[in-house]
């Protein structure tokens, strides 16, 4: 009695949690009906048909008079157009040819459709309204040519005289521009959306892994190399496809991977993450709509007098869109992509799970130690509130210094996912078409930001993306926008970075040496082989203090010496560098990379040595 009772209680629970679900799911669609755009979309077709239902009987009337004309010349068609019985046979080819060639012209004499008087109108009516548009499409053609010929001179002009006067013409305020590849495309916002992405993701991997196998086998494919099966064209653009479409953490992940040496990881995968750090879709308006109206509120629009629908920048954390508010100034508005937030762990996990599964990096890259830093990162990034409180921190750092230039914050217009900044007035510094006094101001200026952020600021903006950084060349200034990457750095940490600084300034290996240690770089257990490469790393870095004179970035080939040393490095490090390092050498890379790029001379080791100086001081 006690357990058939017992039975009757666990049926009863059930089927109380089965209506309590379906209330749930009730209330839930009940709610998305109510919210969905969908809704409002069917109730204006309804509106629509009620007001035009005055039309339908004059349309239904007029239909049916044409289907009946038709009708009637099908029928007179089938009629005369049909040969009779045997009308073919025991004909020769001349005669056959001949009697063709009667029955046509009697079938063209006899057909004939009959067109009532307002068919025949309409006919010429609509001849005539086809012949006046053929006449005006020819003359837009014609006129749109003639513009195009002479925006083409203008251009050209224009592009002349701006290499002339690069340093001294007025810039209007500028916008980067999205990449050819990116296209409208709904952010998956659901954990579930993003999780079934990425499962699609790791099915297709495999799927293209076992065809390319399978190619290879029956000789319809390259077989050099095993290790190529994952990495195919066809895995490639499937991993640069999903990655864009997610977005987040996943991009973000990807574009961190993309500065790494095409030594470390495989040349085809370098390429493809390259692809994925320049592209990056964009939200469609709806979702666009739909964030600015939770984060603004419903009426969003009012704030301001002009909003560009379409982003003239896309990340991977969000996309920025042009506008104008009341006072008249011009504002950039950093949207983010719905639930990339909260999908920071998953994504990464998710994406890590299966770069790990097919084994894609050498564990001397610690990948996990680099997941758990890209998620603590990440989740800054997420912030906007964090980033507004980062743009007014290096707002104030750098008002001291006129060279250098930080937009203002809109705080009316800036939440947890919209921030709001004024216009900057500048060209991307990836210009390398720029005059040579340009170019070298422009290095200078960035090396010694990267200086001032260590060395009196302990605060760096750690992004190396070139876009967020912007040139004046009327007022001569290096304008710096996103700040979400950055970060402070502990005293401890900088001044034992500081010291392995200059000890490669002084050439000093064996204090390199030692402070690595106490640093944790090293552990004090590696081999003689690995000890030497990572010391011979710091000494080929520290050149750039060495050297006496100005440092040629063109001529420079320390990307190579130290492509050189990487493999050891990989093959023979027994722990992760300090955590601190991951954004620290990505900015310093970027920077020396782009220096390169600007192929110019810098003198650095004064403005080291003078900082340096200035640093001890408050050790």
């Amino acid at each position: 009695m006690s357990r058939s009772g017992d039975i009757l209680g666990i049926i009863r629970g059930l089927q109380l949690v089965v209506e309590a679900a379906a209330k749930l799911h009730s209330s839930e669609l009940k709610h998305i009906w109510t919210n969905s755009n969908y809704r409002v979309l069917i109730q204006d077709c309804i509106n629509q048909s009620r007001t035009n239902s005055n039309n339908v009987t004059n349309i239904v009337s007029e239909t049916a008079d044409r289907v009946t004309t038709v009708c009637h010349g099908l029928k007179e068609y089938a009629s005369n157009a049909s040969p009779k019985d045997g009308y073919y046979q025991n004909l020769n080819d001349a005669s056959k040819e001949l009697k063709q060639a009667q029955r046509a012209e009697s079938d063209r004499a006899q057909f004939q459709i009959k067109l009532t008087k307002s068919d025949q109108e309409l006919l010429k009516k609509l001849d005539l309204e086809h012949q006046e548009k053929l006449r005006k499409l020819e003359m837009e053609q014609r006129e749109k040519s003639e513009q195009e010929k002479v925006k083409k001179q203008d251009e050209e002009k224009q592009k002349v005289e701006s290499k002339s006067q690069m340093t001294t013409s007025p810039n209007p305020k500028s916008k980067l521009k999205l990449s050819e590849h990116s296209k409208q495309r709904k952010v998956p916002s659901s954990r579930i959306g993003r999780m079934l992405s990425f499962g699609g993701l790791a099915a297709g991997l495999g799927f293209g892994t076992a065809t390319e196998y399978a190619k290879r086998t029956f000789g319809f494919g390259q077989s050099a190399d095993p290790s190529t099966l994952f990495l195919n064209p066809n895995n490639l653009d499937r991993i640069v496809d999903t990655l864009c479409k997610v977005r987040g953490a996943a991009l973000k992940l990807g574009q961190l991977l993309s500065i790494q040496d095409d030594t470390v990881i495989n040349p085809e995968l370098a390429k493809a993450l390259e692809r994925v750090r320049k592209s990056a879709d964009f939200m469609p308006n709806w979702q666009v709509e739909q964030v600015m109206s939770v984060e603004l509120g419903p009426n969003w629009r009012s704030q301001f007098s002009e909003f560009d629908e379409k982003p003239f920048a896309a990340a991977s954390i969000g996309q920025v869109h042009w506008g104008r508010i009341r006072d008249g100034r011009e504002v950039a508005i950093k949207i983010q992509y719905p639930g990339v937030a909260k999908g920071i762990e998953s994504d990464i996990d998710n994406l890590g799970g299966i770069m790990k599964f097919w084994d894609v990096f050498p564990k001397g890259m610690f990948l996990e130690n680099l997941m758990r830093v890209a998620k603590r990162e990440l989740a800054w990034e997420v912030d906007y509130r964090r980033e507004a409180e980062c743009t007014r921190t290096f707002r104030r750092l750098l008002a001291p210094y006129s060279d250098y230039y930080v937009p203002e914050v809109i705080d009316e217009l800036s939440t947890n996912q919209v921030f709001t900044t004024e216009l900057l007035d500048g060209v991307p510094v990836d210009q390398f078409d720029m005059p040579p006094e340009d170019r070298r101001f422009i290095a200078e200026k960035i090396i010694e930001l990267c200086l001032l952020e260590l060395l009196e600021f302990r605060y760096m903006q750690t992004d190396p993306n070139w876009a967020n950084f912007l040139y004046n060349p009327r007022k001569k200034q290096i304008m710096l926008l996103d700040f979400g990457a950055s970060r402070e750095y502990s005293k401890p940490f900088m001044d034992q970075y500081v010291k392995i600084l200059k000890a490669s300034c002084d050439a000093d290996r064996e204090t390199v040496l030692q402070v690595s240690r106490e640093l944790g770089f090293l552990t004090g257990y590696e081999s003689k082989v690995m000890e030497d490469a990572h010391v011979d790393a710091v000494m080929i870095l520290g050149e750039v203090f060495r050297c006496a004179d100005a440092y040629d970035f063109a001529a420079q080939d320390m990307t190579a010496r130290i492509q050189n040393l990487v493999p050891t490095m990989v093959t023979h490090r027994l722990c992760p560098p300090p955590e601190e390092v991951y954004s620290l050498h990505r900015k310093l890379s970027g920077v020396f990379l782009l220096c390169s790029k600007l192929k110019t001379s810098v003198s650095c080791r004064d403005k080291f040595l003078s900082l340096y100086s200035k640093y001890t001081k408050s050790m």
